[in-house]
């Protein structure tokens, strides 16, 4: 009895062994599966993006429909926006979606939702409000009743290429068109009276807020309206400070001062969680989060220099279907 038991305790960590390597195969093997399935995906997204990008010019590709080309059309939206859901486009890979996009609007012009989707995703996920505005004007033309891509474009030239007069001029354009918001002629009133203004900014940001759908441009827009009531709450700190200035003959030792002097009701709050913080010797105001102004608002001597590329009429695109 003795020798047995003492043979079960040698054998146990033998068969332990067997099952943690068996384990250990196991799990091998589906990671090996796993892998496989994870680059059989890739390969096929990667496919799918290139037959976006070989397309041909819309030009070519629509008598080839022979009279079905409303049908290819949705047929390649729907193919684009397969590709956009499976991956996170990277900053290059934004002209081959501009390209499909131009293809599909091409083939039906009065696609008015492709533009909007677009003209949407281009700006605030790619940061090219050149390619936006080569589709959405192209939108534009094809589509005179439609609000909010005159609405978009307004967007593109208030915000994003700092040309806040434009912009005001669009979002007027969207204000007469049939089926805008009720809110628009009223905001299209004050950008054009108060073109470059946070507050007015601030509104705008908020309608577009509004008629935004995706979670990716909601947080985008949001993040841009904090942004926008910082540069908001320092011109009101500087000029209160200014005030005081004025009544009292020196820069107030804290923003407390100002309430205490009655030259401000009550102190922003920074909207990032951060502070506000005073220069006692020059009365300057700066924003813990984020130390550079917003330069969008403030009057230029010169044009506004891009942050985006430029695209001039003989841009083409590094493509075989040129």
């Amino acid at each position: 009895m003795a020798v047995s038991t003492a043979s079960y305790y040698r054998s146990a960590p033998i068969l332990n062994q067997v099952l943690l390597g068996i384990g250990v195969l196991l799990l091998l093997a589906f990671l090996g599966w796993l892998q496989g399935e994870l680059d059989l995906r890739q390969d096929r997204t990667v496919a799918q993006i290139e037959s976006l990008a070989q397309l041909p010019k819309g030009e070519y590709l629509k008598p080839a429909l022979l009279g079905y080309h409303h049908l290819g059309a949705d047929l390649l939206w729907l193919r684009l926006l397969q590709v956009i859901g499976q991956r996170r486009i990277s900053a290059a890979e934004f002209e081959w979606m501009y390209h499909a996009l131009d293809v599909i609007t091409t083939l039906d012009p009065h696609y008015a939702y492709a533009y909007y989707v677009g003209g949407s995703v281009l700006v605030d996920q790619g940061d090219r409000p050149d390619l936006s505005n080569m589709l959405l004007e192209k939108g534009a033309a094809a589509n005179p009743q439609v609000w909010y891509i005159p609405f978009l474009l307004g967007y593109n030239y208030y915000f994003l290429l700092g040309d806040p007069a434009n912009g005001a001029e669009y979002i007027m354009k969207a204000a007469i068109l049939p089926d805008r918001p009720d809110y628009l002629p009223g905001l299209a009133t004050r950008m054009a009276a108060e073109a470059g203004s946070p507050d007015t900014a601030v509104a705008f940001l908020e309608a577009r807020l509004l008629e935004a759908q995706d979670p990716q441009t909601r947080e985008s827009l949001a993040e841009r309206m904090k942004e926008v009531i910082i540069e908001r709450d320092i011109r009101i700190l500087e000029s209160a400070v200014g005030a005081y200035l004025t009544q009292r003959g020196a820069i107030p030792a804290t923003f407390k001062d100002l309430v205490v002097a009655g030259v401000l009701p009550t102190l922003p709050e920074e909207p990032f969680g951060g502070d506000y913080r005073l220069d006692t010797k020059t009365g300057s105001v700066s924003s813990s989060t984020h130390s550079k102004r917003l330069r969008t608002f403030f009057k230029r001597r010169k044009p506004p220099s891009y942050r985006f590329p430029k695209v001039e009429p003989s841009y083409s695109f590094p493509r075989t279907w040129e």
